[in-house]
C-alpha cells in the first residue's frame, strides 16, 4: 500500500524534485527529427538580478507551455540566458563601490570592467537557482549569456553588416542624456511622466519699439533661454502680425533673434509664442533644421552651463533660478503660474533627461520596420491578445532611427575608427588607430570608446543563442522559436526590434506567436513598488506556501488583457488546494490495496461499471479536449479554473464522496473494483492535466502511483479516445447531482441550515432516472442530507413544499416539522421579494443612465444584466411560492 503522510509539506519535497530533474536532464531536447518540435528562448534577465514577482509570472507562463507540449510528444527546447545589461548593471556596480568608499570616476575603463567582471562572478546567476525552485524547466546545459564568445561573434557581424548596407551611421542629433549615467538613451529608456512645475510667461523686447513692447514667451525652461536662437508662433494667429518677420532682443543676453511662423506651434499654449532652443528641445531641433537655424550648447554633459557668463558653471536648476531672478530685476519676468510639466527621466537611476546634441551611432529603421509590420498583416506572426497589433503597427509605422550608442564601460564595444576631424567613421577591420583618415588631409583615426546599446545584443537573442551565424544543428531545428511570453513594457524595447533583426538576418521571424500577459498590480489595483511596502516577494511565498501554490495562483489570475490583482491571501488561498489534492491521492491510494494495482488504473483506463463511474469519466473526457483547446489559445486562466473546478468541485466533492459506498465492497465486489480503478484512473489523467501548473505535487504523486522515479518522463497527455463511458448513463447520473444540487439550493434560499432535516421527493416522467435516484438512494440523502421520501413519474405530492424544476426533474422539499409557521414563512418570502425589487431598480436606474451606459466597461455592463436577470429568476420563484403559500392556507380554511 501506498502511504501518505496526512499533511501535505513542499518543503520536503520541492528540493528533492528540483535536484532529480537536474541530475536526469529531464529538460535537454532529444533533436529527434522524427518528433514535433517545440522551442521557446525565455526573455533574459539582468545578470545581477534577482527574481522579482514579474519574473515569476512570465516564467510560469513560459514553463506551462513547455510542460504540456511535452506531455503533447513535443521535443521542447526552451532555453535560458542573462542579460549583461550595460546601464543597469554597471549603476548596481558603481553603487555597491561607493558603499565601498570607492568613487568609481577614479577608475578606468579597464579598472571598471573589471569590478563589474568580478561583481558579476560573485553575484551573477543567482537568479538561476531561483527559477530552478520555481520549477522552470529549462535547458540550463544551453544557457546563454549576451556577453560570451559566441554572442559576441553574432553582435559584431550584425554590426557590421549593418555599417557596409549603410544602415549603421554616425551623426550629430539631439538625443536623451542622463547627467547622472553619463550616456545616451533612447526614448524607450525615459520614463515620461508629468509633475508639479511652473510656467513662466517672459517678455522679449522688439527691437523696433515702433512695433510694440515685444512678444511675451511662455516657457517650462528658463535656464535654457540662454541659447535661443528665435521665438515661434502659428502662420495664423493674429496676435503677433506687428512682429511677422520682425527682429527681437534675446533677455539676460541681448543677442538679436528672429521671430518665426512654424505650424508646430500651439496658439493655445502660455502665450501662443515659444521660444526655439534647438540643442535642449527635440521640437525646436526639429523647428531650427526647417528654419535653417543654427543651435547653441547651453549645458555640457554634467549638466552645468558652459556659456561664458554670470551663469557658467552652475548647475541646470541652479541656473534656472538664478534666471528667474534676474528676469524679475530686469522687469521682463511676466508671470510664474503652477503647471504640470511633462518630465522625462532615466528608467535607472532616476534623473531628469536633459536634450542634448552630441555625435552618436544610429541604426535607420525604416527599412527594417517595413518587412516586420508586413510579417503581422501576412499572419506570418501573431499577437495575443489581438489588440496589442494596432500598438504595435502605429508604433512601426512612425519609428524613428535607433540611438545604439552608450557612452559607459560595460557593454559591446563599437568596433569602429572614426576620424575626428571630418567626422568619417570606418569598420575597425579598415585600418588601425593612428593611420591618416582616407576622406580628409588633417585627421587621424581613433578608436571608438562607446559601446552598443544593451537592447541591440538583446535584440538577436532568439537566434544568436542557437549559434547563428554558424549554422548548428539547434538553429536548424529550433529557429524559428514557436512562441515568445512578455510583458507589454517591452514590447518596442525588445519584440518589435527582435522581429525586425530576425527578418534582417535569418529571412524569417523569430518567432510565430507573441503573448504579451498583464502587469502584476496588488489587491487594491495599485502597482507594487518598494516605497509603497506593497512589494510581493516570490521567493518568500514560495517559502511560506510552496512554489506550485504561487504558480497556480499567477495562472489562474492571468487573465487576458486585464492586470492581475495579488495578494498574498490569494496564494494561501491555492495552498489549500493542493492540500485537496494531496488528500485525494491519499484516499484514492489508501482504497487501492496493493502497489500493482495502483500502477495498473493509473495507467490503464477502467471498464466503467457504476452510474458514477460513467458520469465522471464523461466529465474527464470533456476536461482534457478543453484543457488542450484552452492552452492552445493561451487561455491559462481559464485552463486553470476548468482544472481548480473539476479537481475540487466535481472529482473530490461529488465522485469521492459518490464512490465511499461503492468502495466498501470487499475483494472481488465488482462494484467496487469498477470505483476503485475509475478513482485512481481519473486521479492519474487530473495529475496530468495539472502537471503544467503545478509540477511539484504532481510529479511525486505520479511517481508513487506509476511506482517509477522518472514521474511523467515518457508519460503522455490524457487521450480522450481512451477513456470509454455510457452517455445516457452519465446524463442519467448528472441528473442524480442535479437533484441533490437542488436540495441544497432550496435549503439556502429559505434559510435552513445544513443539520435541519428536510424530506423530499422527486418527480419525473424519465423512469430509468427515478430508477438510478432510487437506487442511489443512501447517497443522496447522505449528499443532501434529507429523506427521500417518495419518486413517482405522474403523481406529484400533497401539501405545503417548496418546488424547483429544470423541465424534466421537479424536486420537491420541506421542513420535516410539519407544523411550519405559514405565516412567517409568508412574511420572510415578502421581505425578501422587496428586497430583491430594490436592488433591482438601483441597477436598472444605473443602465437607463446614458452616461453610465458610454463610459462603463462593457464587462461592467454586462454583469449588471446578468445580475438583474438572476434577480428577477429569483423574485419570481419567491412569489410563485408565496403563491402556493396561498392556495395551500385557503384550502387548509375551506
Amino acid at each position: 500500500m501506498i502511504e501518505l503522510s496526512t499533511r501535505y509539506d513542499p518543503l520536503a519535497i520541492e528540493p528533492l524534485l528540483q535536484e532529480l530533474w537536474c541530475e536526469r536532464k529531464r529538460f535537454s531536447p532529444s533533436l529527434d527529427e522524427g518528433a514535433a518540435r517545440f522551442s521557446m528562448v525565455i526573455p533574459p534577465p539582468n545578470v545581477t538580478g534577482l527574481l522579482h514577482i514579474g519574473h515569476a509570472l512570465n516564467a510560469t507562463l513560459q514553463d506551462i507551455l513547455a510542460r504540456y507540449k511535452r506531455l503533447r510528444g513535443y521535443d521542447v527546447l526552451w532555453l535560458p540566458g542573462v542579460d549583461h545589461a550595460g546601464i543597469a548593471t554597471q549603476f548596481v556596480v558603481e553603487r555597491d563601490l561607493i558603499s565601498r568608499g570607492i568613487d568609481p570616476r577614479t577608475l578606468s575603463k579597464e579598472g571598471l570592467i573589471g569590478e563589474i567582471l568580478a561583481y558579476k562572478d560573485r553575484h551573477g546567476n543567482q537568479i538561476f537557482a531561483q527559477l530552478k525552485k520555481l520549477g522552470a524547466s529549462l535547458d540550463f546545459s544551453r544557457s546563454r549569456f549576451t556577453m560570451d564568445d559566441g554572442f559576441q561573434d553574432a553582435v559584431q557581424t550584425v554590426f557590421r553588416r549593418l555599417f557596409k548596407e549603410g544602415l549603421v551611421y554616425l551623426g550629430d542629433y539631439i538625443t536623451n542624456f542622463c547627467v547622472r549615467c553619463q550616456t545616451a538613451l533612447s526614448d524607450l529608456e525615459v520614463n515620461h511622466q508629468s509633475e508639479p512645475g511652473s510656467l513662466w510667461l517672459i517678455r522679449y523686447p522688439a527691437k523696433d519699439r515702433a512695433a510694440g513692447d515685444g512678444v511675451v514667451v511662455a516657457t517650462t525652461r528658463p535656464e535654457t533661454m540662454l541659447g535661443d536662437v528665435a521665438v515661434a508662433v502659428h502662420p495664423d494667429d493674429p496676435r503677433y502680425r506687428p512682429y511677422k518677420e520682425g527682429t527681437l532682443v534675446l533677455p539676460l543676453v541681448g543677442r538679436d533673434i528672429p521671430l518665426i511662423e512654424d505650424a508646430f506651434v500651439d496658439p493655445e499654449f502660455g502665450s501662443g509664442a515659444v521660444k526655439i532652443t534647438p540643442f535642449h528641445d527635440f521640437q525646436d531641433f526639429e523647428a531650427a533644421k526647417r528654419h535653417g537655424l543654427t543651435g547653441i550648447h547651453v549645458f555640457d554633459k554634467d549638466g552645468k552651463v558652459i556659456l561664458p557668463g554670470p551663469y557658467f558653471g552652475l548647475d541646470r536648476f541652479e541656473a534656472r533660478k538664478r534666471v528667474v531672478e534676474d528676469l524679475k530685476d530686469q522687469g521682463l519676468l511676466v508671470e510664474t503660474a503652477p503647471y504640470e510639466v511633462p518630465a522625462g527621466r532615466c528608467y535607472r537611476c532616476g534623473s531628469v533627461i536633459e536634450p542634448l546634441v552630441s555625435r552618436q551611432w544610429f541604426v535607420k529603421m525604416k527599412s527594417l520596420a517595413e518587412p516586420a509590420i508586413a510579417a503581422v498583416k501576412e499572419g506570418r506572426l501573431r499577437f495575443i491578445p489581438e489588440g496589442w497589433v494596432r500598438t504595435y503597427e502605429e508604433w512601426m509605422t512612425n519609428i524613428k532611427d535607433w540611438c545604439i550608442s552608450r557612452q559607459i564601460a560595460w557593454g559591446h564595444p563599437i568596433e569602429a575608427l572614426v576620424c575626428r576631424g571630418c567626422g568619417s567613421a570606418f569598420l575597425k577591420e579598415e585600418g588601425k588607430p593612428g593611420d591618416p583618415c582616407p576622406n580628409c588631409t588633417t585627421g587621424r583615426l581613433e578608436e571608438e570608446t562607446d559601446v552598443l546599446d544593451t537592447w541591440f545584443s538583446s535584440a538577436l537573442w532568439p537566434f544568436a543563442t542557437l549559434g547563428w551565424p554558424r549554422q548548428t544543428l539547434e538553429l536548424a531545428r529550433f529557429y524559428p522559436t514557436d512562441t515568445i511570453v512578455t510583458g507589454f513594457d517591452i514590447l518596442f524595447f525588445w519584440v518589435a526590434r527582435m522581429i525586425m533583426m530576425g527578418l534582417k538576418f535569418t529571412s524569417d521571424v523569430p518567432f510565430r506567436d507573441v503573448y504579451i500577459h498583464a502587469l502584476i498590480r496588488d489587491e487594491h489595483g495599485q502597482k507594487m513598488s518598494k516605497s509603497k511596502g506593497n512589494v510581493i516577494d516570490p521567493v518568500d511565498m514560495m517559502e511560506k506556501y510552496g512554489t506550485d501554490a504561487l504558480r497556480f495562483t499567477l495562472a489562474i489570475l492571468a487573465v487576458q488583457g486585464r492586470d492581475i490583482r495579488l495578494s498574498e491571501g490569494r496564494i494561501q488561498g491555492y495552498r489549500t488546494f493542493m492540500n485537496k489534492i494531496w488528500n485525494l491521492a491519499r484516499f484514492a491510494f489508501m482504497n487501492a490495496g496493493t502497489t500493482e494495482r495502483v500502477k495498473h488504473c493509473f495507467t490503464e483506463p477502467p471498464a466503467a461499471l457504476n452510474p458514477a463511474d460513467h458520469w465522471i469519466l464523461s466529465r474527464l473526457d470533456g476536461v482534457v479536449k478543453k484543457t488542450s483547446d484552452l492552452l492552445d489559445a493561451y487561455d491559462f486562466s481559464g485552463a486553470a479554473n476548468l482544472l481548480y473546478h473539476f479537481t475540487w468541485d466535481e472529482l473530490c466533492d461529488w465522485y469521492v464522496e459518490l464512490s465511499k459506498i461503492p468502495l466498501r465492497g470487499g475483494e472481488g465486489d465488482e462494484k467496487a473494483e469498477s470505483a476503485r480503478h475509475t478513482l485512481l484512473f481519473t486521479l492519474s489523467c487530473t495529475l496530468k492535466l495539472l502537471h503544467p501548473f503545478i509540477p511539484f505535487i504532481t510529479e511525486h504523486l505520479y511517481a508513487l502511483g506509476v511506482g517509477d522515479l522518472n514521474g511523467f518522463e515518457g508519460a503522455g497527455f490524457p487521450d480522450p479516445s481512451a477513456i470509454s463511458f455510457d452517455e445516457n448513463k452519465a446524463e442519467d447520473f448528472a441528473k442524480v447531482i442535479g437533484l441533490i444540487g437542488r436540495v441544497r439550493t432550496l435549503r439556502g434560499e429559505h434559510g435552513l441550515g445544513p443539520a435541519e432535516p428536510l424530506e423530499v421527493f422527486a418527480l419525473s416522467r424519465n423512469a430509468p432516472l427515478l430508477k438510478l435516484a432510487s437506487e442511489l438512494k443512501p447517497s443522496i440523502e447522505s449528499l443532501a442530507r434529507c429523506k427521500l421520501i417518495g419518486l413517482d413519474e405522474r403523481l406529484a405530492p400533497e401539501g405545503l413544499w417548496w418546488r424547483t424544476s429544470d423541465g424534466t426533474l421537479d424536486v420537491f422539499a420541506r421542513p420535516l416539522r410539519q407544523a411550519a409557521d405559514i405565516a412567517a414563512e409568508k412574511a420572510r418570502l415578502l421581505k425578501e421579494v422587496q428586497k430583491i425589487e430594490g436592488e433591482i431598480k438601483v441597477l436598472k436606474a444605473r443602465l437607463d443612465n446614458q452616461g453610465f451606459r458610454e463610459h462603463a466597461p462593457a464587462l461592467v455592463i454586462s454583469e449588471h444584466l446578468e445580475r438583474m436577470e438572476l434577480l428577477a429568476k429569483k423574485r419570481d420563484s419567491a412569489l410563485e411560492h408565496i403563491g402556493t403559500i396561498q392556495d395551500h392556507d385557503s384550502g387548509l380554511r375551506s
